[in-house]
């Protein structure tokens, strides 16, 4: 007689909760269930925001959260029985890990599924922005045949790639910058001496100092604290009126008042962002920025990219019912 699987209970319940003004799930869930197999049951639910949380929700013993669906302390102390928030993706500055390790319940995210994709995403729109793409694609479909923006294509080997923050994608992004023939220069003040040797790139011992010298910034530091708006009016000011602005990272890392007005009034010459603060854009006149090209929060996307994402959180959330280690782990929570 087969014994039954360690931790398995029909009381159990991992939930699923997607955004609903955009599921990125698209309403399944095949995969997760693919994976956790007979260990707990999976059910899927739709919010547009944490108020939508329904008591099946907050009984669950796993939850999976998609981006944009924000667990505040308040509902971190409704949830009962509650193991493991699970982030589905990098960022899990939506979800109060403190308050979940004041609990006792572990958050978890997944760093490594979208690096790929992420930095090929930054690359994209730095091509765009320095090869003029789209006011060149305008102008031809104009019938008309005059390189308006001559003046702003340059060689590439004679701009300097500048990353903020030397993690997983932002190597990702430097390496396929550096390949590109981009002179390519970081700042990262959490990485020790040495990095930028085994890399084969150059440091910048200070922010200021890094955007001083950038033709482009590309950003890749995660959202926190320390990093809310540490692109702003005053950090704006340092760059070249001739230097391009990327984030793929976390829209609140830019002031959006800021970089908007800087591109407004041309202090700054193009920005391209696939994330912005208090997004999606919000009005016409944002909308109309000039030199503003905007993705939608997309950066991450890939069908191979998605499966891995759900794959690995699946996993986490199985091993959390069943009791056993969990990865990727943020607040210090381990499983009980």
């Amino acid at each position: 007689m087969q014994k039954p699987q360690r931790g398995a209970a029909r009381s159990k319940l991992i939930a699923v909760v997607d955004w609903r003004p955009s599921p990125a799930s698209l309403n399944d869930i095949t995969v997760e269930r693919r994976i956790i197999g007979k260990a707990a049951p999976v059910r899927y639910f739709l919010a547009n925001d944490e108020g939508d949380f329904t008591p099946e929700i907050l009984g669950a013993n796993i939850v999976i959260v998609w981006h944009n669906t924000v667990i505040s302390s308040a509902t971190i102390g409704r949830l009962k029985g509650c193991r493991a928030i699970i982030r589905n993706g990098v960022g899990y500055d939506t979800v109060d890990v403190a308050a979940a390790a004041r609990r006792g319940i572990a958050v978890c995210n997944v760093p490594d599924y979208g690096t790929e994709e992420v930095a090929d995403h930054a690359i994209a729109l730095t091509l765009a922005l320095t090869r003029q793409l789209f006011p060149l694609d305008a102008e031809a479909k104009r019938l008309g045949w005059k390189i308006h923006p001559m003046k702003s294509l340059r060689r590439t080997r004679t701009r300097t790639f500048a990353v903020l923050g030397l993690g997983r994608i932002g190597t990702a992004a430097a390496l396929r910058a550096k390949a590109l023939g981009f002179r390519v220069v970081f700042h990262d003040p959490y990485l020790p001496n040495g990095v930028h040797k085994a890399v084969g790139i150059e440091r910048a011992a200070t922010l200021p100092d890094l955007l001083r010298q950038a033709d482009v910034l590309s950003i890749h530091c995660p959202l926190s604290a320390a990093t809310r708006h540490l692109i702003a009016e005053k950090e704006l000011a340092l760059l070249k009126p001739t230097a391009y602005v990327v984030n793929t990272a976390r829209g609140a890392i830019i002031k959006k008042t800021a970089i908007l007005a800087a591109l407004r009034e041309g202090r700054i010459a193009g920005a391209g962002l696939d994330v912005i603060e208090d997004e999606p854009l919000r009005t016409a006149a944002e909308a109309a920025t000039p030199n503003l090209i905007a993705t939608c929060h997309a950066a991450f996307c890939s069908v191979e990219g998605m499966i891995e994402m759900r794959s690995t959180s699946a996993r986490i959330a199985r091993a959390g019912v069943l009791g056993e280690p969990l990865e990727n782990v943020v607040n210090g929570v381990a499983a009980q």
